[in-house]
């Protein structure tokens, strides 16, 4: 096989890092607004329909 050697990803063209941390921290935004939405689903549906 062909030795291709070691990608360097910090200097590859085409990186584009503050794009990736914005997409990244949606990412988590909405995480962690939809974990809180579904832990006061169940408390509603605890409270309401027992």
């Amino acid at each position: 096989m062909a030795d291709h050697g070691e990608v360097a990803y910090t200097t590859a063209d085409g990186n584009d890092y503050p794009a990736h941390e914005q997409t990244y921290e949606g990412f988590l935004m909405l995480v962690k607004w939809g974990t809180i939405s579904v832990v006061a689903i169940v408390a509603l549906m605890g409270i309401f329909l027992t």
